[in-house]
């Protein structure tokens, strides 16, 4: 099993961030389906669903086994954001996150002196399993912000689909990058400080380095949790909805900072940045099906 755990985070390392980099080329259609059967990927289902689901706004599941009803579209620009990546249709979420993102992305010309955030992917219209890129996005609580400021002007579509943010770990996987600033730490400590906010997932490196600068008021690195595949972006869970009773909650995050050097040992030993490969090759994961949802994401993805 350790085997196993080493080399998944062997390639999620040297795939980092890979979700926020992909480009989609142009004029790209999915190929036809065929046959549904109870054997169809559930993401293949999903993913072809242009629209969201008429029905009362509800987030439906756990974080990564879900689906969303009456998804909100956060608007492709604002005064504070932009959207990248238009052509996945991901820019759904639960109205508390699309509320969110407007409420944070105005804090961040004050705390950071950026004009505004780049929004990589939230959800899909009824959320579910992607066909790309994440195992969780799929109730509209999640969200990709990229750890590049957004431009003093409007990005064209075609910039959106190729632009690539900026780098930032060092190239050993031991410590951030040059393009690292104050200002990237303000971004993620404002995130953080969002009473809405569950937690956020950084590369172990960002995590170390928040770690090491953050002064004053500490607290809020404990909802930071280390993470790969977070090089480019970082990426932010909130709570379920008050009174959401169909939304099924993660565990609160561990006490304390998470900031001692036996917090964050492991991630960066030998074995984890270099493990040697698996004698027996692991199984790749069956993808989710619709059984394995919950039921009312039959009626999510039926309706409407």
């Amino acid at each position: 099993m350790r085997r196993v755990l080493l080399a998944l985070c062997a390639l999620l390392a040297s795939a980092a961030a890979a979700p926020a980099q992909d480009i989609t080329p142009p004029g790209f259609k999915l190929p036809p389906l065929g046959p549904v059967t109870a054997a169809t990927p559930a993401k293949e289902l999903f993913g072809r669903k242009p629209t969201p689901a008429e029905l009362e706004t509800r987030s439906i599941g756990f974080y990564a086994k879900g689906c969303l009803a009456g998804a909100v579209a956060l608007p492709v620009n604002g005064q504070t954001w932009q959207v990248m990546r238009l052509s996945r249709n991901r820019n759904w979420g639960n109205p508390a996150m699309i509320a969110f993102l407007e409420r944070f992305s105005n804090e961040v010309p004050d705390v950071a002196g950026w004009p505004g955030i780049l929004v990589g992917d939230i959800s899909q219209p009824r959320g579910g399993p992607m066909r790309t890129g994440h195992a969780s996005h799929q109730i509209g609580l999640d969200a990709d912000i990229w750890l590049t400021p957004m431009p003093r002007r409007e990005l064209s579509t075609a910039e959106r689909e190729t632009m690539s943010a900026k780098m930032m770990v060092r190239g050993d996987r031991l410590d951030v990058s040059s393009a690292w600033t104050p200002g990237h730490m303000a971004v993620i400590r404002a995130a953080a400080m969002d009473p809405q906010v569950q937690r956020i997932f950084v590369n172990p490196a960002i995590k170390k380095a928040l770690c090491r600068d953050a002064a004053g008021d500490r607290s809020w690195l404990e909802k930071v949790r280390p993470m790969f595949g977070h090089d480019y972006h970082f990426h932010v869970r909130l709570y379920c909805p008050k009174g959401a009773t169909t939304c099924t909650p993660q565990d609160e995050v561990p006490g304390g900072e998470g900031c001692r050097k036996e917090d964050l040992a492991w991630w960066f030993s030998d074995a984890v940045l270099h493990p040697r490969p698996p004698t027996t090759p692991a199984k790749p994961k069956p993808p989710l099906v619709m059984a394995d949802l919950p039921a009312a994401c039959r009626q999510v993805l039926v309706s409407p």
